[in-house]
C-alpha cells in the first residue's frame, strides 16, 4: 500500500562546522517547507519483464521455503546464458532490484524470510555472476597506481577529469523541457530515494582510515541525525513539490534496464564483502562527479521557474560534494589501498564502472530525447507538476 507523508524543515543552518562547509543547508531555502520523506511502504506486484521476473514475482507471493524454486532456477541459468548485454535486458535487471529490494525493505510485500531463502541466493547468484562478468569485460581498466593515498587519489581525480561521457547535466541546464525535467527526476528517483544505502553495506567491511571517511560522508548524506536533512527525504521533496510520487518504487515499471542496472551494480558492489574495493572506487568517482553536475542540475530547474523547494536537493550536493570528493579519494580509497594493496585492482574498477554505467544511462535520455521520444519505457502523464516559486 502506498502511503505518503511529511515533515517540517526549518531553515536555520546548524552551528557545527567542518573542512569549511556548514552541515546541512548552504543558503537561499525557504524559512519553512514541507519536505516528503521516501517511504518505505510495499509496492507491487510490478509488471514482469520477462520469464525470470514472472516466476520470481509468482514466487514470492507464497512463503518462503515452501517448495523447490527449480523452475525458476532455470530459467535465471538460461536467461543469464542467453542475455546479449545483461545491463539491458530488463527481465534480469527487475528481478535482480527485487531480489536486493529483500534486504532493503521497502519495495514488495512479501515474507521477510525471503532474503535468505537458499534456493533464491542461488538466483541471486546466477545473475550477478552474469552481471560482473559483463561489467569487467565493459570496464576498460586504467592503469593501476601505486597503493598509497595520494596517488591512488591522483588516479581517481585523473580518471574522472577524463570521462567523455555524454553531458546529461548541460543539457539539463541548457536545453531540456520541462517534461524532459520530470523524466530526469523519475530516472533519478530509482537510486536516489534511497541515496546512500548501497555504499553504507560497506561500513563493516572496512577497518581503520577508510572506515571512518566512509562514516564522515555517510553520516553527511543521512542528514547528520536529522532525518529531514537526509538527502533521500530532500530528494523526496523536492519530487513532491514538482508534482511527482515520492513513494519508492513508484515508478519502477517506467524506467529502462539500465537504470535498474545503475542501482543494481551498487547493490552487488555493496552486499558482497569480496567486492568491497569496488564499493570504495565506486563511491569516489560518485562524489568526485556530483559537484559541478548537480550546480548545473538546479539551473535547469530554476531556468524554469521552480523554486528553492525543488532545486535544494541539488544546491546541496555543490557544496557538500566538493568535500566529499577529497575524503572519498584520499581517505576512503586511498586509505584502503594502503591498508589492503590487493583491494586496488578493484578500487579503479568500481570507480571505471561508475563512470561507465553512467555515462550509459545518459546516454540512454540524451538519445532518446534527441530523437524526440521519451526516456521512459511506459507512458507517465506529468500533468501534475507544478511552478514551485
Amino acid at each position: 500500500m502506498l502511503r505518503r507523508g511529511g515533515a517540517v524543515v526549518s531553515a536555520a543552518r546548524s552551528p557545527r562546522e567542518r573542512k569549511g562547509y556548514r552541515r546541512g543547508w548552504t543558503g537561499g531555502i525557504v524559512e519553512a517547507m514541507t519536505i516528503s520523506t521516501p517511504v518505505a511502504g510495499q509496492r507491487g506486484p510490478y509488471r514482469s519483464r520477462g520469464r525470470v521476473s514472472e516466476l520470481l514475482m509468482r514466487e514470492l507471493q507464497g512463503p518462503a521455503g515452501a517448495g523447490p524454486l527449480d523452475e525458476l532456477i532455470g530459467a535465471a541459468e538460461e536467461a543469464a546464458s542467453a542475455s546479449a548485454d545483461i545491463c539491458r535486458d530488463g527481465d534480469l535487471q527487475l528481478s535482480l532490484f527485487l531480489i536486493y529490494g529483500l534486504s532493503y525493505g521497502g519495495v514488495l510485500d512479501v515474507d521477510e524470510d525471503w532474503e535468505g531463502e537458499p534456493a533464491l541466493l542461488a538466483v541471486r547468484r546466477t545473475i550477478e555472476h552474469a552481471f560482473e562478468t559483463r561489467l569487467r569485460r565493459l570496464v576498460a581498466m586504467p592503469g593501476l597506481p601505486d597503493a598509497d593515498a595520494e596517488s591512488v587519489a591522483a588516479a581517481l581525480f585523473a580518471l574522472t577529469a577524463e570521462d567523455d561521457g555524454p553531458s546529461l547535466s548541460r543539457f539539463v541546464a541548457r536545453s531540456a523541457s520541462r517534461e524532459q525535467l520530470m523524466e530526469f527526476l523519475v530516472q533519478r528517483s530509482i537510486y536516489t530515494l534511497r541515496e546512500a544505502d548501497p555504499h553504507s553495506w560497506a561500513i563493516p567491511r572496512l577497518t581503520g582510515r577508510a572506515k571512518a571517511a566512509l562514516v564522515e560522508i555517510q553520516s553527511d548524506e543521512y542528514g547528520g541525525g536529522r532525518p529531514e536533512r537526509m538527502h533521500a527525504a530532500i530528494f523526496a521533496g523536492t519530487m513532491r513539490a514538482a508534482g511527482l510520487d515520492c513513494a519508492y518504487g513508484a515508478y519502477v515499471d517506467d524506467v529502462p534496464a539500465i537504470t535498474l542496472a545503475s542501482l543494481n551494480m551498487m547493490s552487488m558492489f555493496g552486499i558482497n564483502r569480496r567486492l568491497r574495493g569496488a564499493i570504495v572506487g565506486h563511491l569516489a568517482a560518485f562524489e568526485m562527479t556530483s559537484s559541478v553536475p548537480n550546480r548545473f542540475y538546479g539551473n535547469g530547474f530554476r531556468r524554469h521557474g521552480f523554486g528553492d523547494e525543488v532545486t535544494w536537493y541539488f544546491d546541496e550536493h555543490v557544496a557538500a560534494d566538493a568535500v566529499h570528493e577529497q575524503i572519498a579519494a584520499r581517505d576512503l580509497a586511498g586509505g584502503l589501498a594502503e591498508s589492503d594493496p590487493r583491494l586496488l585492482p578493484d578500487i579503479m574498477f568500481g570507480a571505471a564502472a561508475c563512470l561507465l554505467v553512467d555515462g550509459m544511462v545518459a546516454d540512454h535520455m540524451l538519445k532518446a530525447w534527441g530523437r524526440g521520444e521519451s526516456s521512459l519505457i511506459s507512458s507517465v502523464t506529468f500533468a501534475g507538476a507544478h511552478d514551485a516559486r
